[in-house]
């Protein structure tokens, strides 16, 4: 086939309306994904009427599990023992500093890894990135923290951000691309705005991982800031918890207002006391799941 005609098929079956829209298996959302990704065998106008025919004919999970093994062969992975993978939205944060790195400090005496992934901004909310804060000279992080540039261990989808940008909007592949697992961690964490969401999650990620937390989070991370409902998927089962940082004797004041990046860096660099205990819960949370402590209250409490 010609270069423009070979993608045609997956375009026609997200694309020709809702009588003739057809959903893909998971092993043709393999092939379509690798095209995309090899972005020298089609056009970019063929990517961006995919991306956009997909996210209004409906994702099914199916073709978020294609979507995943074929990413699978392209990402190059780096074993780290002990980790646990953070999967931040790649739209970043745009009301409130991340606190990964406080909590890394917090857990290095535990022998834990923290693991996270950053990249240039992708669509839509235009916030403050992982790549932003884990790139900037200001910071000094403790050595069990560990950033991944996408753009090292997975070039391709790293390279589909000018598309995607050009695009502006959220496509299917903000859904998977937040745990990629390039420490080949056995747990991980990641954050939902809407309690819907969690059981497609489960179904998506559960079983590329020992166990998965899914946290309905402060900007759909998985941070705790305010109280909210967290779900644990582990052997086929999931439990629902609640946890309010109040119990805690924490008052932390959420901001509805874009920080800048300096601001930003700067609430990390030098946190408040509040901050500074939103992390110590946060770590507190990871103890817990990691089955080093009984309960949220004793990490936090040894902590």
């Amino acid at each position: 086939m010609n270069k423009n005609n070979s993608f045609h098929p997956y375009i026609k079956a997200v694309g020709t309306g809702t009588k003739h829209n057809h959903n893909l298996t998971s092993s043709q959302m393999h092939h379509a994904t690798d095209l995309m990704l090899n972005q020298d065998e089609i056009y970019s106008e063929q990517i961006s009427a995919f991306l956009l025919g997909w996210r209004i004919k409906g994702e099914t999970i199916d073709e978020f599990k294609g979507m995943l093994s074929s990413f699978d062969t392209f990402i190059q992975k780096t074993t780290i023992v002990n980790s646990i993978e953070l999967g931040y939205p790649y739209d970043g944060k745009k009301n409130n500093p991340y606190l990964f790195s406080l909590i890394a400090k917090y857990l290095k005496k535990f022998d834990i890894n923290i693991i996270v992934s950053g990249d240039k901004l992708q669509p839509a909310k235009n916030g403050i990135t992982v790549q932003n804060i884990c790139e900037s000279s200001k910071l000094d992080f403790s050595d069990n923290l560990h950033y991944f540039p996408r753009s090292k261990y997975f070039k391709e989808l790293s390279n589909l951000s000018e598309i995607r940008n050009r695009l502006g909007i959220r496509t299917g592949i903000n859904s998977v691309e937040r745990l990629l697992n390039p420490a080949n961690s056995s747990i991980a964490f990641l954050g939902v705005f809407h309690k819907p969401f969690m059981q497609k999650y489960v179904e998506i990620f559960a079983p590329r991982y020992d166990k998965l937390v899914i946290v309905k989070g402060n900007e759909g991370t998985s941070e705790i800031f305010s109280k909210c409902q967290y779900w644990i998927a582990e052997d086929g089962n999931i439990t629902e918890y609640k946890i309010d940082p109040k119990d805690f004797g924490i008052n932390y004041t959420r901001s509805w207002e874009r920080i800048t990046i300096e601001e930003s860096l700067e609430a990390i660099l030098n946190p408040s006391k509040e901050l500074l205990n939103l992390a110590k819960l946060n770590a507190a949370f990871i103890l817990f799941v990691s089955n080093k402590v009984k309960s949220i209250e004793e990490g936090y409490e040894i902590l």
